[in-house]
Formats: C-alpha cells, structure tokens, sequence
C-alpha cells in the first residue's frame, strides 16, 4: 500500500504573506489560539519548532475533556515547511506541512502520514473535519496578527 492512501490532505490559501502564515505555526502563543478544531483551547508545555525539538501540549475539549499530545520536529525550514510526528497518546502521524506562494497569499499543503491503513481509517471520519477547522481558526489570527 503507498503512502498515499494512508494520507490526510487539507489545503487552502490564506490571505497572508509566507513568512506571516509561517510565524503562525511557529510561535507557540500565535499556535496556542488556533490549534485544534473549534471549541479547543491549547496548553502548550513544550515547543521548540527545531529537528529533534520537542512539542507537548494539551488540548481542552469543549466538553472540558483533556487531550495531552507529544510531537517531535523532524524539520523545519523557515517560510517554506513544518514537518512533525505526532508520538502519543493518541493516533500517531507524520504530519508535513508545505507553504508556497500563491496569488493573493500562501498556499498550505498540509499533509497527515499514518502509520497503517487501521490507523488511517480510524480517524478518516473526524480528522478532515477537524483540519478544516484548524485552518478557519488560524485565518483568525492571521487577520489579527499586526505584523504585515
């Protein structure tokens, strides 16, 4: 089986320059307002947007249900990519996040590697949701943000 059907695509243009929607994902107290599907709130213990650094947050569910995670960088190159593995507790990815010129703004591709097809297919159902979401908060902040 490829990589590609063990793959969650979500791409969209934000109305922002590169380096702006780059800052978004690489600031932990810009991050901490859009991470995660409407309703969440982020705290974020560690981020250290490096190779080999170290992410650990905890997302809190509407519900007030607690979400720990903990990623590890594997590369990151300003104005161009993100790329993580998201190590526990729950569904493991590699997630590699690609920023490109686009008219008006950035195009993100965002892409979420799963280990196996069981993997793949227990989050299918909510993950491409959930990243729609991400991407409507974090143009949030970039409307917000005052840097131009």
């Amino acid at each position: 089986m490829s990589d590609l059907n063990l793959t969650i695509r979500t791409t969209r243009v934000m109305k922002a320059p590169r380096h702006k929607v780059f800052r978004a994902w690489t600031d932990a107290a810009l991050l901490a307002q859009w991470w995660g599907p409407n309703g969440f709130t982020n705290t974020i213990q560690v981020f250290e947007p490096q190779p080999g650094g170290a992410w650990r947050l905890t997302m809190q569910g509407p519900d007030g249900a607690t979400y720990p995670n903990e990623s590890r960088f594997i590369e990151v190159v300003p104005d161009q990519r993100v790329v993580f593995e998201h190590l526990r507790p729950m569904h493991p990815f590699r997630a590699e996040v690609h920023f490109t010129d686009a008219p008006g703004g950035t195009h993100i591709d965002w892409r979420m590697i799963h280990p196996n097809k069981e993997e793949h297919d227990r989050v299918i159902g909510f993950v491409p949701q959930a990243n729609e979401e991400n991407l409507d908060r974090l143009e949030g902040v970039l409307e917000r943000m005052a840097v131009p």
